[in-house]
């Protein structure tokens, strides 16, 4: 018979505010993952993070009410557990634990602003190279508006982790310095020295976009060519061509080439030629966490499930 148990996953991040609500179906010895709503929220604090290192008074409004929101959503939900964690925007402002107070204080949410390392692990929780080819190791890379956090792992493990500041935001700003890409360059050719096949996997809503652009089918790679062939296709459109004719969003319109170039480099630098895009990411990382918790304070012999 199967059994269903619900969380809830907010992802407070430099370009977006989302939360996940999910859905997890038990039966017999397997646990399938279902996002059953997806909200998301266009809040930038990465304008405000990255340039001036103190989120503006507006933008705090605009993420305090939302969270406001998502808590009515989540009570109506009624999920088993939640968990709501704030990336590199949050991380970079000086208000950020000022604003993590009043939050919880509004809305009864408690805010957990996460480093880039803690922030790999969450989105490693998907296991999204269990569903891929065979290849000696993989890069997770999920490319954000304030950084770009890579993790190498090799069967089923992890090896190693960086989270660098280069992100789509900063890049737009100007403020991702030479030193920064020779950071990344040599970090990248260090870890991918030691294999001789890899493969990129991809966590974001900007690969995820470029994944649909490409026209490729799901759960299979998408190539370099391809992504440098949708690159050259959106550089024929202006940002108001892209949400207009393109039907892009307008916080999707403006970063998605920085996005794809800081994608491109790095599979230039670590010598691979796909990367593959599962449409999963920190939200999804957070679901699985909650659910093994769940689990794992189940009394023995209530614990015969399993996530796949």
């Amino acid at each position: 018979m199967e059994t269903q148990l619900k969380f809830a996953a907010i992802d407070i991040g430099s370009n977006g505010v989302r939360l996940l609500l999910s859905g997890v179906f038990e039966e017999g010895y397997s646990a399938t993952f279902r996002k059953m709503s997806l909200i998301r929220m266009p809040i930038r604090l990465g304008d405000d993070a990255f340039t001036q290192k103190h989120i503006s008074d507006r933008k705090v409004s605009q993420l305090v009410t939302s969270m406001i929101g998502f808590k009515h959503l989540i009570d109506a939900f009624q999920p088993l557990d939640m968990m709501a964690c704030a990336t590199s925007a949050m991380r970079e402002a000086e208000n950020g634990p000022e604003i993590c107070n009043q939050i919880l204080a509004e809305s009864d949410i408690k805010i957990d602003i996460i480093d880039g390392k803690r922030e790999a692990q969450f989105i490693f929780e998907n296991k999204s190279a269990d569903l891929f080819g065979q290849n000696d190791a993989y890069l997770y890379v999920d490319i954000g508006g304030g950084s770009t956090d890579i993790t190498l792992f090799s069967r089923g493990r992890i090896i190693t982790s960086g989270s660098f500041n280069i992100g789509t935001i900063r890049l737009m700003e100007g403020l991702v310095s030479k030193a920064y890409w020779k950071k990344m360059k040599k970090w990248l050719k260090n870890c991918s020295a030691p294999f001789s096949s890899m493969a990129a996997i991809g966590s974001g809503g900007n690969i995820n976009k470029v994944f649909r652009l490409a026209n490729c089918k799901n759960g299979r790679p998408l190539s370099e060519k391809k992504m440098i062939k949708v690159r050259r296709f959106l550089k024929y459109f202006t940002v108001e061509e892209r949400i207009k004719e393109l039907a892009l969003r307008p916080d999707r319109a403006d970063v998605i080439i920085p996005a794809l170039d800081i994608y491109l480099k790095i599979m230039k630098w670590a010598g691979i030629n796909v990367i593959y895009v599962p449409q999963v990411g920190l939200a999804d990382g957070i679901v699985r966490i909650l659910y093994n918790r769940y689990k794992a304070s189940q009394p023995e012999g209530a614990q015969s499930s399993f996530a796949r």
